[in-house]
């Protein structure tokens, strides 16, 4: 059916309008976050057919459109997660690698003053104000440990808080995008099938969120709903209903926090399953860098009082009497599965002859129904055994006493709790066992004295390889090693995600200086088209006249 002039001129009148309208929305969005510029798509009407020939009809808006590259967004998505997930471990691990490297604070020079109490000991083992200066740096050194483990253990109080607390924001970001899904899908339904683009930004908006917290992959639906996938593939958002996470007590230790994904009331743990942005971060670090550091710290503070208390008890004090143990330190944690079955029970202690084979390493005894085998936990890899009953490995006695059943299964953590419970035994500066055993006092003996002292520079850790200042610089290093790849991490995603971003406003951001050259093509035409209409209305009024006669 014929539109006419007038018609043909009125859809030129409403598509510029709206041409308009979509120019102007790009310009006052201009500096709305995650705002993605849109783009108004015109076509030609349906002619009409006349005997010489088919005539147009005008112009129609075929679409309104989002202008965006899904490659770009999600290539934006993945940096984003990526530099979130480097930027918090780096901040992290460089707050241990500067507590434990701090000269002051650290626990180097707590080590180097002792033992050089020690050596003034052996240069003068009669006298009780160098006994009394021990003694005193005995107990400085056994503040470090505490001073150290104590702030330790506060990051890990910490880290439990930012879990809950991350864990609340990405139920918030999730119940949100699955209400996004829900508009769009109706928005769309009702809008036949065209796409409610604003709507669109705000999910976007939501799920570039999400992967600041954690690494994200979504999947678009054919109903214009979005379905997201967390970690390693866990299913997060399927169209408008959200899984919701929590943080749940480990089935070892209450204090630590795992995260559990809610379905049909049944809990799920997915610790292992997160990955990427600031939840992966700092699940990463508590478990690669904070343990390591509290087990290294702990693990020196067990070898220096076994080896002293060792060659301690086999001197001789400044009355005659035997030494004794110099320090105390507490026997491995050891904690059964919350779901075990049997009624056995598990204790270690540290294998004084073998201390040198201690490592930084928690571990899992499990029972299988006819053996028990035992594990790392940082890798699952298996750890021999020798003995059968007790069993004796990496510096460790594991008794069992009593029935396991099949499954049961025990965490021990041989130096998790050294560094904070390691204390003095001795008080009385001339219960230091200085001389070597022998008939009746000598108290200008210094043979053990000198004995201890060369504990300081003895390979008694790491194998036989290393000393404890050694060791203790090693577990530095590697703090200060693994900071500084975690923030050349950092910096190179930061660089990525900026590239990103800019791929991300040249195709997706909106130019100030194109919508402007826009709104002058659209307002130009917009005013040749009401020219049509007056054109128009003078051909009808001449019409009009000509009739009247």
């Amino acid at each position: 059916m014929a539109v006419g002039l007038l018609g043909t001129a009125a859809s030129g009148l409403q598509a510029f309008q709206r041409a308009i309208s979509v120019t102007g929305h790009n310009i006052s969005n201009a500096n709305t976050e995650g705002y993605t510029r849109q783009r108004i798509e015109l076509g030609t009407r349906p002619p009409s057919f006349t005997g010489q020939g088919f005539i147009g009809n005008g112009v129609q808006v075929e679409s309104i459109e989002r202008v965006f590259d899904e490659f770009v967004i999600e290539r934006l998505r993945n940096t984003t997660s990526s530099s979130s997930q480097y930027e918090t471990l780096a901040l992290l691990s460089g707050r241990v690698s500067n507590l434990l490297g701090d000269d002051q604070a650290g626990l180097g020079n707590g080590l180097e003053a002792f033992f050089n109490a020690v050596q003034a000991l052996a240069d003068d083992p009669s006298s009780i104000p160098v006994r009394q200066v021990l003694l005193a740096e005995g107990e400085s050194l056994i503040a470090r440990f505490h001073n150290l483990d104590s702030q330790l253990d506060s990051m890990r109080d910490e880290i439990n808080g930012g879990l809950s607390n991350m864990v609340a924001e990405i139920n918030s970001l999730s119940t949100a995008i699955a209400e996004a899904n829900r508009n769009i899908v109706d928005a769309t339904s009702q809008g036949s099938r065209a796409a409610p683009n604003d709507l669109l930004d705000e999910r976007d908006s939501l799920i570039n969120r999400l992967s600041e917290l954690v690494s994200v992959r979504t999947v678009e639906q054919e109903n214009g709903a979005t379905n997201v996938f967390v970690g390693f593939g866990q299913s997060f958002v399927t169209g408008s209903l959200a899984s919701e996470l929590r943080t749940v007590p480990n089935d070892f230790d209450n204090r630590r926090l795992d995260i559990a994904v809610v379905g049909a009331g049944i809990s799920t743990v997915i610790t292992d399953n997160l990955t990427g942005g600031q939840l992966g971060a700092t699940l990463e670090f508590r478990d690669r860098m904070l343990d390591s550091a509290q087990n290294g710290l702990g693990r020196i503070a067990v070898t220096v009082a076994t080896e002293f208390n060792r060659q301690h008890t086999l001197g001789m004090d400044l009355d005659g009497a035997a030494g004794t143990d110099f320090f105390s330190v507490a026997a491995p944690q050891v904690a059964a599965n919350l779901n075990n079955t049997g009624a056995a029970s598990v204790s270690a202690s540290f294998d004084a002859a073998n201390i040198d084979d201690l490592s930084t390493d928690d571990y899992v005894l499990g029972f299988d129904g006819a053996a028990w085998t035992l594990s790392r936990v940082s890798d699952g890899q298996p750890v021999s055994m020798t003995g059968s009953g007790p069993f004796f490995a990496d510096g460790l006695q594991i008794d069992i006493a009593g029935s396991a059943a099949a499954g049961d299964r025990f965490l021990i953590r041989p130096t998790r709790s050294a560094g904070a419970e390691v204390s003095m035994l001795l008080g009385n500066p001339r219960e230091i066992a200085a001389a070597a055993p022998a008939p009746g006092p000598a108290p200008g003996d210094n043979s053990n004295a000198l004995l201890l002292a060369n504990l300081q520079v003895a390979q008694t850790m790491e194998n036989a390889t290393t000393s404890f200042q050694g060791a203790y610089g090693q577990l530095v290093g590697e703090l200060g090693t693994q900071t500084r790849s975690a923030q050349i991490n950092a910096d190179a995603q930061g660089a990525l995600l900026a590239q990103a971003q800019e791929s991300r406003d040249a195709v997706s951001g909106v130019n100030l200086d194109e919508e402007a050259a826009n709104l002058l093509r659209f307002q130009q035409a917009y005013q040749a088209i009401a020219q049509v209409i007056s054109v128009a209305d003078s051909t009808f009024q001449t019409l009009l006249s000509a009739v009247r006669r």
